[in-house]
């Protein structure tokens, strides 16, 4: 679950090994990689997760930045987390964007940060459409890309 909506199977790609954790593709990704990262528990804000669920939360943040950044050969991540409705969170589960980036791959870099908080596109070197004009992924696209990465960590498990 990722707050009230349904997270097929097949669009996750990571749980972390104690499973309180866990990694999903965007359904409308600001780049290509953009992911999420949710505890397995649904509570609104970080400071709810007891200790462990916090922890292996923000260890599941870095075990899957570290993959998709290799894996979309970006030189650099975007990790962010809007805890609570006053700081622009969407869905009521404390979750974490992660985004590959590339040098010079926003116009202005912290463009992304208004992409994250509004889904307002800026112009950029990629050509971010409107968010009225994002269409959401297919299952099937979606289902292909976290078989992709789940690959990434079954040749370490």
């Amino acid at each position: 679950m990722f707050g009230r909506f349904f997270i097929p199977e097949d669009h996750i790609f990571y749980r972390s090994p104690s499973g309180l954790s866990a990694a999903f593709v965007n359904l409308r990704p600001i780049v290509p990689g953009h992911v999420l990262v949710v505890p397995q528990r649904v509570v609104d804000r970080e400071k709810e997760l007891d200790e462990e669920e916090s922890l292996d939360l923000w260890k599941t943040v870095r075990e899957v930045g570290h993959r998709v950044e290799e894996e979309y050969k970006a030189s650099a991540l975007n990790i962010a987390v809007q805890d609570g409705k006053a700081a622009g969170q969407s869905v009521p589960h404390v979750h974490f964007h992660i985004l590959p980036r590339a040098v010079g791959d926003f116009e202005r870099n912290d463009d992304v940060y208004d992409k994250i908080e509004e889904f307002d596109a800026r112009p950029t070197k990629l050509h971010v459409p409107e968010d009225s004009e994002r269409k959401d992924r297919t299952f099937e696209e979606m289902k292909e890309e976290a078989g992709r990465l789940r690959r990434l960590f079954a040749v370490n498990t």
